[in-house]
């Protein structure tokens, strides 16, 4: 019999954790809106040339990096289909490819941001959700309903009155603090998701939190991982969203999709939702067995990876 933290399961029912291909890095060429589609074939050409010295530099500091062959290198592009949808597929992915081509970048995956909400029939927003493991503040008296309740996660205490005993006068107001402080405080409060009764919308930052555990190999369902790429092209996808796949593989040379690192170079409006998407990830517990699989496949090749999920992603803020 197995034993975890609150869990107990016999040994025949614990399933086998399949791995997955790892790349050494995966480089994320950008993330753009509906308004930068709509601006046209250059605007798009343009975000391409600027992305480009940031790849080569993470290529080459990858290259630094890998003691023992050649650097396995992929790169990706995810298309917002979640919040809005413009054009059709094979339109929007021939663009990206196109300019990419012209500022001499290759785009090996296309994903849609839905995929990070569901995909291959799993609920993948909510099997991340149920891995959040939100630490309560200190001296906190109950009056703040639980994560997986309210849908919003922060880093600390939350500013305002300070608890008072029962029937006591409240005291007064108090600033918000972050858990793990350095002289001053960076509170961040985050909404994971809203919507009506019996339906859900998920908030940017928790479908990038989703991406993230994805392009790093570490998500499992049941043992099996979700949203394997598959093989396409710009020409032969869907004319609807919805039956595109999560991740399609554009480039049938490109190297794994998962990798061990990832490296996103994004324009500087992204950088608030990157900083919840780390606030999110340093409390979301990850399987231990998937943790181990891919710390000791690393340590195989000679590489050895930092224990937090969030230190093995790196920016470039255009």
């Amino acid at each position: 019999m197995n034993a975890h933290p609150g869990v107990f399961t016999e040994d025949s029912a614990t399933p086998v954790v399949r791995r997955v291909a790892l790349s050494h890095l995966s480089i994320e060429l950008g993330h753009l809106y509906m308004d930068d589609f709509r601006a046209g074939g250059e605007r798009l050409r343009e975000h391409f040339r600027r992305v480009l010295p940031w790849v080569r530099t993470a290529e080459q500091a990858c290259a630094d990096e890998v003691h023992r062959g050649r650097p396995r290198i992929s790169t990706c592009f995810l298309v917002d289909d979640y919040f809005t949808r413009f054009g059709t597929p094979a339109e929007v992915v021939r663009a990206l490819v196109s300019a990419a081509q012209d500022a001499g970048l290759t785009i090996d995956y296309v994903a849609r941001e839905s995929g990070c909400a569901s995909a291959d029939g799993v609920d993948l927003a909510t099997l991340v959700r149920q891995h959040l493991v939100a630490e309560p503040p200190e001296g906190d008296n109950g009056g703040r309903p639980a994560t997986a309740v309210s849908g919003w996660l922060s880093n600390g205490q939350r500013g305002g009155p300070g608890p008072a005993a029962a029937m006591a006068a409240p005291r007064p107001w108090q600033p918000p603090r972050q858990s793990a402080v350095q002289n001053h405080s960076i509170f961040v409060d985050i909404e994971l998701w809203n919507g009506p009764d019996g339906g859900v919308l998920w908030s940017c930052p928790f479908l990038a939190a989703v991406w993230q555990l994805q392009r790093l190999g570490l998500i499992r369902h049941l043992g099996e991982p979700v949203a394997e790429p598959r093989p396409g092209s710009a020409d032969d996808l869907a004319d609807d969203w919805d039956r595109m796949p999560a991740v399609v593989r554009l480039n049938p040379r490109a190297a794994p999709f998962r990798a061990y690192r990832t490296f996103s170079a994004l324009d500087a409006r992204f950088l608030p939702i990157e900083l919840a998407v780390r606030t999110i990830l340093g409390q979301v517990a990850v399987d231990a067995a998937v943790a181990a699989q891919v710390r000791e496949r690393a340590e195989g090749e000679g590489l050895t990876l930092p224990d937090e999920v969030v230190d093995r992603i790196r920016y470039a803020f255009l």
